[in-house]
């Protein structure tokens, strides 16, 4: 669309339409470089350095006595502060799972070129209570074969290559 001089006089700007028209007004493009930070907090950043170390660490209510996975401050179930860190395993349950046509970015996978769908789950981890579990991906198995209740188990990336984030686990896969 082009911009006319009656198009210009109806702005509320004080610069003449031969000002705008002509040019002479300063435009600056400005490419902001902005960055992410997230304060972990004790709880998620005790898990995550846990993960690093090849662990996975939960927390205690001392009114319910569930273990909460990922470890939270408090219960939100009971409003009390929650007690003692607590080890789980790395193997847990399959609750439930998708198996996806697009990754993580949004773009199609292309599966007719040798792309295998991505198949995350929500895993409910051994030592935690019923219900309490986390999302990562399921490796190793045929996308059409997982099924509610299959037993897995963590696959962890070498110590040398961890940073203690989720990642740190590159998946889970089947365990007899």
């Amino acid at each position: 669309m082009e911009i006319t001089e009656k198009m210009v006089e109806k702005t509320a700007t004080k610069l003449s339409a031969e000002e705008i028209l002509g040019g002479k007004v300063l435009s600056v493009k400005w490419e902001p470089k902005l960055k992410y930070a997230w304060d972990n907090g004790p709880a998620i950043g005790r898990y995550l350095a846990e993960l690093k170390n090849g662990k996975i660490i939960a927390k205690k209510c001392d009114k319910c006595h569930r273990i909460m996975l990922p470890p939270r401050m408090f219960c939100e179930l009971c409003w009390v502060p929650t007690g003692e860190w607590v080890y789980v395993q790395d193997t847990g349950i399959v609750n439930t799972w998708i198996v996806g046509y697009v990754d993580w970015k949004a773009t199609r996978l292309d599966i007719k070129g040798g792309v295998r769908p991505i198949t995350p789950g929500i895993i409910e981890i051994d030592g935690a209570s019923k219900g309490m579990g986390i999302l990562h991906h399921l490796g190793e198995v045929d996308p059409w074969k997982i099924h509610r209740g299959m037993k897995v188990k963590a696959v962890w990336k070498p110590a040398e290559e961890r940073t203690g984030a989720i990642t740190d686990i590159k998946y889970f896969k089947p365990i007899d």
